[in-house]
């Protein structure tokens, strides 16, 4: 009798966390059932969906590492994370969101590098972003990523998707998602668990990200905008934050400001905001949304 090679391995768990998604979860669940690596469980917490996701969710209902979990209520999408965690039984936690799909690799090459780094808890990889409407694919960092106390990597140019990431459980039983957020709450808990732990990177692409039109960056860049600017009022202040730079991050707000100006039409705004000193010749670029249609989608 052959013994079951997968019961050496650690348990990942996937959290799929979704809501009105019901049109993408079959490409990302089966990125999921064909990993090379066999030890996992996936939970699917659909965030109170009105749409078809429970009927697409009934297709998989015949997979037993599939567990599918429908709240009662809307939650913020962090407030809903930590609801998903308290759910897992693995060792690992990753995140896999509904649009969004993982190289079949991708469980495979990371377990292995926290099998051989017993001090290491956290890991992360390059990704492909995939734009939907132009059915085109790129390299999301052609720059190398991150490694080991990267705080002010972070802050400068926040490089760590949420979805490449693979994090081990016993992090989750002293940190959680700041459930107030929408947008960036994967933001302030990689930046704040950077502080204590060595982060490792990937550069090799093991996710793919998809651009579309429902993206919440995209069809909420004013939340986006509001929520890292009470960031930096909030943790400013904070001693552990200290001896950090804020400018770049700044700049990025900024940025983002001059993109929504103008993806709004609200030229006068954009100007205003584009030669703000310090100026940031590099949003002259968005000049380019007084040229193109407004519905196009941009990352």
């Amino acid at each position: 009798m052959k013994k079951n090679k997968n019961k050496k391995l650690p348990l990942v768990s996937v959290i799929l966390n979704c809501y009105n998604s019901g049109n993408f979860l079959k490409k990302s669940i089966n990125s999921v059932i064909a990993q090379s690596y066999k030890n996992w469980e996936l939970i699917v917490y659909d965030n109170c969906s009105t749409d078809n996701t429970k009927k697409e969710m009934l297709k998989f209902r015949r997979n037993k590492k599939i567990k599918y979990f429908k709240s009662k209520n809307f939650y913020s999408l962090y407030n809903a994370r930590n609801l998903a965690i308290k759910k897992t039984k693995g060792s690992i936690i990753t995140f896999l969101d509904a649009d969004d799909w993982w190289l079949k690799n991708k469980l495979k090459e990371q377990v292995k590098i926290l099998q051989q780094n017993k001090s290491l808890n956290i890991i992360y990889s390059n990704l492909f972003l995939f734009d939907e409407n132009r059915n085109k694919t790129s390299l999301f960092s052609n720059e190398k990523l991150y490694n080991g106390k990267i705080t002010q990597s972070l802050l400068n140019n926040f490089k760590m998707p949420i979805l490449t990431t693979m994090i081990k459980k016993k992090i989750f039983l002293k940190h959680s998602f700041e459930k107030k957020y929408n947008i960036i709450g994967d933001f302030d808990l990689f930046v704040k668990l950077s502080l204590k732990e060595k982060i490792i990177s990937i550069q090799k692409p093991l996710a793919v990200y998809r651009i579309h039109s429902s993206n919440m960056t995209t069809k909420k860049i004013g939340l986006n905008i509001a929520e890292l600017e009470k960031w930096i009022l909030i943790n400013s202040k904070k001693k552990y934050f200290k001896k950090y730079n804020f400018s770049n991050l700044k700049k990025v707000i900024q940025t983002l400001k001059v993109k929504k100006h103008f993806m709004s039409g609200n030229i006068i705004k954009a100007f205003k905001e584009l030669f703000k000193k310090p100026i940031n010749f590099l949003n002259l670029k968005y000049i380019y949304f007084l040229l193109i249609p407004k519905n196009t989608v941009f990352k």
